[in-house]
């Protein structure tokens, strides 16, 4: 009887992991991985997330939308977006040791919260444990932005000093975070 028992839990077990396997591979079709890189006088950051589609939906705002403002929003789909920088910097105007971070935000109508948290390593939509913070800053919203029918992130080009923007752009809303060497 205990055979039988071990042998159909290792049959669910391999069901699921297989079930698993292929649904994380399968909404990458819908929502493409994508990286954002920047590289200026020996620092280096690396971005990894997944790119959501606007699809006529409303991205942000109330209850209604896609990403209520208020809301956790792990920047992207699938997995958590991840954020990986080799030397101190300025991220907004807080400072951040190198290392790799899950990237995440909360979203509200005039300015953005902006999260740094050392649980990158996450799949799915579940809000982060804000004991494992590293960091948190504020940003503008611009709501006017030339409309981004696909989630985009992407850096500015760097300035004389070597400073930069990391923007968060999707639907009619960008966001700039300033980042600098420390």
């Amino acid at each position: 009887m205990k055979k039988k028992i071990l042998i159909g839990i290792g049959i669910f077990l391999v069901v699921v992991i297989a079930f698993l396997t292929w649904f994380r591979s399968n909404t990458k079709s819908h929502s493409p991985a994508a990286i954002a890189n920047y590289t200026n006088n020996g620092l280096t950051i690396n971005i990894s997330y997944c790119k959501p589609y606007k699809k006529g939906r409303i991205i942000f705002g109330d209850e209604t939308s896609l990403q209520p403002y208020g809301k956790y929003w792990r920047i992207g789909a699938n997995e958590a977006t991840t954020f990986e920088t080799n030397k101190d910097i300025l991220f907004g105007n807080v400072e951040l040791k190198p290392g790799k971070y899950q990237l995440y935000a909360v979203p509200g109508a005039e300015s953005w919260e902006i999260y740094l948290n050392t649980e990158w390593d996450r799949w799915g939509a579940m809000e982060a444990d804000h004991k494992t913070d590293v960091l948190k800053t504020s940003v503008l919203a611009n709501n006017n932005a030339e409309m981004e029918e696909q989630l985009l992130l992407n850096f500015d080009e760097p300035d004389s000093l070597g400073n930069t923007n990391l923007n968060i752009h999707w639907d009619k809303t960008i966001v700039n975070i300033p980042i600098s060497l420390k």
